[in-house]
């Protein structure tokens, strides 16, 4: 079967594989439909995620049809059409049964698919604890609106989740990629006094302004004194960091009013550090990490039900034995790009 493959740093090639094999009684085979491409794909390209194993499948972001379940499944079978989890995870240990699955203490668990174990850019993925990480898509929903949940909007809606947005806030969303966009939607889901997106390209400005038309918009240059005027208390009550620079991270804490909630999302090139003389007397909680990706049913429901629509993310498509001109198009952001999907079978 075709899979795209992490060579070394800076390569990724197409490359044959043999079809995945059910090894463990908790697998699942699944026959990807949709694949898309992550920014944490170009972070391990570019050798920023350690833990990435050379000659894996990348990919984690997928849908597809149920092909092959071990004996221990049964909450999905063949013929199923399902979303994939971007985390694996045992469902059993201390983190998972808290909720804290990406966490999970298992070998496998955590991020593992197309990071630690071959991913979903391919035409077959092996998914370990399926029964834990695969969520039927409801009739109502195609295989391009579901394509989202088990990664980016499942990250979207875990940080609004945790940063406790209330109808009186003034929330500021740093960043309007994919993530940020998705982060957006769910953040709206929670109708805040008002809602504030800070992002510098301008064709993703233009996408927020055209699909989300009372959202406000400002440019990073001019974001401190933007929040400050168009907030009740000096500056945002929850600001939600998205972007994964150095300049947005700080920018995070600056528009922040005291006591706020400043939750980190963004995935980094480089440690950060909290300049804590100047940020003395702010009092602010800051909340970090991974997505953890234990919501994926509600957000299927909330698609099912028109609440939240994904689907105008994916602004290209590319068949799989074109993924290399998928990603250049993606990593230099040309066209407008938001989302790629790859149409692993058709």
């Amino acid at each position: 079967m075709q899979t795209y493959t992490y060579v070394s740093k800076g390569k990724f090639e197409l490359r044959e594989k043999p079809k995945p094999v059910i090894m463990q009684e908790r697998d699942a085979i699944v026959k990807v439909t949709l694949a898309s491409i992550c920014s944490s794909d170009l972070h391990i390209k570019h050798g920023s995620v350690p833990r990435a194993v050379p000659g894996i499948t990348v990919g984690h972001e997928m849908v597809g049809i149920v092909e092959e379940v071990g004996s221990a499944i049964t909450h999905v079978k063949p013929g199923d059409r399902v979303t994939v989890n971007v985390e694996t995870f045992c469902g059993e240990c201390f983190f998972c049964k808290n909720g804290y699955v990406n966490n999970c203490i298992n070998e496998n668990g955590g991020w593992a698919l197309g990071c630690r174990i071959d991913g979903g850019q391919a035409e077959y993925v092996r998914v370990p604890f399926a029964d834990q990480g695969l969520n039927k898509i409801p009739k109502e929903v195609t295989d391009r609106q579901a394509l989202l949940v088990g990664d980016v909007l499942a990250t979207g809606y875990w940080v609004t989740r945790i940063s406790e947005v209330t109808k009186e806030d003034t929330v500021l969303i740093i960043g309007a990629g994919p993530t940020g966009i998705c982060t957006l939607l769910s953040v709206m889901l929670k109708h805040p006094k008002r809602i504030i997106v800070c992002e510098k390209d301008e064709e993703r400005i233009r996408f927020i302004q055209e699909h989300y038309p009372k959202i406000l918009t400002v440019l990073p240059e001019e974001c401190v004194n933007y929040v400050r005027e168009h907030s009740d208390h000096g500056g945002a009550d929850v600001v939600l960091e998205v972007a994964g620079a150095e300049s947005s991270f700080h920018l995070a804490w600056e528009c922040a009013r005291a006591n706020a909630i400043v939750t980190i999302v963004a995935l980094y090139d480089k440690a950060q550090s909290l300049p804590l003389p100047d940020m003395y007397g702010k009092n602010l909680t800051f909340k970090t990490g991974g997505v953890d990706g234990c919501d994926c049913e509600e957000t299927l429901k909330l698609i099912a039900e028109g609440k939240i629509n994904t689907e105008p993310l994916i602004t290209h498509t590319y068949p799989l034995s074109k993924i290399e001109k998928a990603y250049d198009l993606f990593e230099n952001k040309r066209d407008g790009v938001i989302k790629v999907a790859v149409e692993c079978w058709h």
